[in-house]
């Protein structure tokens, strides 16, 4: 069944309708009923929201249909369905001890054994908490689950859930003074199952709902911590106006919240059902819905914070990947601008935070859209990213963007690469060991690369890039390293009679992550500037910049003599020699900035940028007029219209 419900503001009814033919899926729509047969319809409350933006959980098990979500227009009945199947209905009762205003954000069946008749389904989901001591005020997490055999009780509870309990999810960093910063509102799960199918691990990514500061968190929740609560003391209030406390009285048996299956059969007591549970334990079940003790992360840590981001940080799955030194988990965190974040957490001990290394920022729509759905296929080796714009396949692994050295292989720490002896490929746990170089918690490519590829810190051998400022305007000189770990130092060559000098950076000359910029470029200025990057030990030369400044006073020469001339600019077309005699070729004019000295560099350069650019634009959009080719007043504002416009490889797709 796809549970595609589009907004149908008028009626909100939504329906499911199923098609004729044997073996048809059913369709759910949020739309309105009187085109379609009334035989083939019947009433999607319960399977789809009445907003299609509303939060809501499903999942499929043995053709049944759990699902977490309001089954109301007003969003006050907040239940958990069953349907659709062969097993009976059934729904949560409407009571805020049980949902309290939940937002549903996942649902999974995770198997407690091999005893199928034990099979729970699991839901995850953020509500209004009852126990909280700020009136109901707080917010809070919480994991709960039911028994996918319930079939309700006899006499209690009728057609109604009798085995859900429900736990609190508890993701916060240790603060000073025993204070801990909580993150209470969960974003999105993923279930990380292992391969022999038990006991998987939950990833939880959640957010604050602090005034103060926008802060995110992701923690990983073992089911045997989870189950442990489960098993643990249940939560009680004498009276509205007492504190909640676990319950010290009997419990009756078969345990409220147990599956009824082999381990809750005896001898003198038999239970195929939760229909055969005696009403003490459905009441008991009824006021006591709620767990005492919490469920904790493992290391009671996230394995990643975020703190200020300027986007949102709203799903995520994982890849648990083999590496040359152990099993990494990769984590792909998709936001609301369009981007996913690649990203490992190294613990380094149970009580040390994690390190946080961001191998990759994948840009994957180009307009900034929130993705709203993302599934890994390990076998293809593809994430897949949606949002209302499409679906996107993505690569989890582009190990050539790392470079052509065994160093930067080695400190790219994708678990996914290694350094083969030839190029930086998909690493093969099968491979040759004595080719592989790989090194995903020190990233230190001494050890590893020393009769390898390794790129030593010349700053001869970069190839040098030409950048003309204007005196007294701003300038930008970019530098990306390929490592997001690494740090850039910026160096600078006057003249030959000079040594290199640090950068040294001021509120006019500023560091980014992007690169150096000049906010006022003065004289002084001009040479060769050298990045270089600096990670464990490693430094290499990564951009190679002469800046030539040219004085504001011979630009304004230059601009006054055009003016006062205004003799049209021939073609972009390299001429005859023997045309040019007594005739002064446009752009030489420049020279008087720079100096005669570099007469060949200029022109190599003016050449690129005017007539490089001027040519390509005329080969795909012809002109109209022989204005254009004018050197008027026309020619020259089509020249000005078109160095302003938005560049065509930039342009959104």
């Amino acid at each position: 069944m796809i549970t595609d419900c589009p907004p149908d503001l008028s009626h909100h009814n939504p329906i499911c309708y199923h098609q004729p033919h044997p073996g048809a899926r059913s369709h759910c729509f949020n739309l309105h009923v009187f085109s379609l047969d009334p035989t083939s319809v019947e009433s999607g409350r319960g399977r789809c929201p009445h907003e299609p933006n509303r939060a809501f959980a499903s999942t499929f098990v043995g053709g049944d249909l759990y699902t977490g979500l309001t089954a109301d227009f007003l969003g006050r009945d907040s239940v958990i369905f069953r349907t659709m199947g062969h097993r009976s209905s059934l729904r949560t009762e409407m009571d805020q001890r049980l949902l309290n205003a939940p937002k549903f954000v996942a649902a999974y069946l995770i198997p407690d054994n091999d005893d199928r008749d034990n099979d729970k389904i699991y839901f995850f989901f953020t509500e209004k908490a009852t126990e909280s001591d700020n009136k109901g005020r707080a917010i809070f997490s919480r994991v709960g689950r039911i028994c996918a055999n319930d079939a309700g009780g006899q006499r209690v509870l009728v057609n109604k859930w009798s085995t859900f309990n429900k736990a609190r999810l508890v993701c916060s960093v240790p603060g000073p003074d025993g204070i801990d910063t909580y993150f209470d509102e969960l974003e999105d799960v993923f279930l990380l199952r292992t391969k022999d199918g038990k006991s998987p691990e939950v990833y939880a990514l959640f957010s604050t709902i602090s005034n103060v500061f926008q802060g995110f968190a992701i923690c990983v929740y073992r089911m045997a911590d989870i189950w442990e609560v489960f098993n643990g003391p249940f939560a009680h209030q004498d009276g509205p106006d007492h504190q909640w406390a676990a319950y010290e009285g009997k419990v009756p048996y078969p345990r409220p919240g147990v599956c009824p299956s082999k381990t809750t059969n005896q001898p003198s007591r038999q239970y195929s059902s939760t229909k055969d549970f005696p009403d003490e334990v459905l009441h008991f079940a009824r006021a006591h819905p709620l767990m005492s003790k919490s469920v904790y992360p493992l290391h009671r840590q996230p394995v990643l914070v975020k703190t200020n981001l300027q986007h949102r940080l709203r799903q995520i799955v994982v890849d648990r990947v083999e590496a040359e030194d152990g099993q990494y988990d990769v984590m792909f965190i998709g936001t609301d601008a369009g981007s996913v974040l690649k990203v490992i957490a190294l613990q380094r001990g149970n009580f040390a935070a994690a390190e946080e290394v961001i191998l990759e920022e994948l840009q994957v729509f180009k307009a900034p859209i929130p993705i709203t759905e993302m599934e890994i296929s390990v076998k293809r080796q593809m994430l897949y990213v949606g949002s209302r714009l499409g679906v996107a396949q993505v690569r989890l692994h582009q190990c050539e963007t790392y470079g052509s050295a065994c160093a930067e292989c080695c400190l790219a720490r994708d678990p996914y690469c290694a350094w083969d002896g030839l190029s930086c490929t998909r690493y093969q746990a099968s491979g040759k060991r004595r080719f592989r170089r790989q090194d995903i918690r020190n990233g230190n490519p001494v050890h590893q690369c020393l009769d390898q590829n390794l790129t030593l810190d010349d700053f001869d051998s970069t190839e040098e890039k030409i950048v003309y400022g204007t005196e007294h305007n701003s300038t930008f000189l970019e530098c990306i390293p390929k490592s997001s770990q690494a740090t850039v130092q910026w160096f600078v060559h006057r003249s030959p009679e000079e040594l290199r000098d640090e950068v040294k950076t001021d509120e006019r000359i500023m560091k980014t992550e992007q690169g150096l910029l000049f906010r006022k470029l003065f004289r002084q200025d001009a040479g060769t500037y050298y990045c270089k990057a600096q990670e464990h030990s490693f430094t290499q030369t990564v951009t190679k910049i002469t800046l030539d400044v040219i004085e504001s006073e011979q630009l304004e020469q230059v601009f006054q003599r055009e003016q006062e001339e205004e003799q049209p600019r021939p073609p972009c077309l390299v001429p005859d020699p023997r045309m040019l005699h007594g005739q002064r070729v446009w752009f030489k004019d420049i020279m008087h900035l720079i100096g005669y000295a570099n007469l060949q560099r200029v022109e190599e350069y003016c050449e690129r940028v005017w007539c490089g650019d001027r040519q390509l634009r005329h080969k795909v959009r012809p002109s109209k007029s022989k204005n254009m080719l004018d050197g008027g007043k026309k020619g020259r504002g089509k020249q000005h219209s078109e160095r302003n416009r938005v560049p065509r490889q930039a342009a959104a797709t």
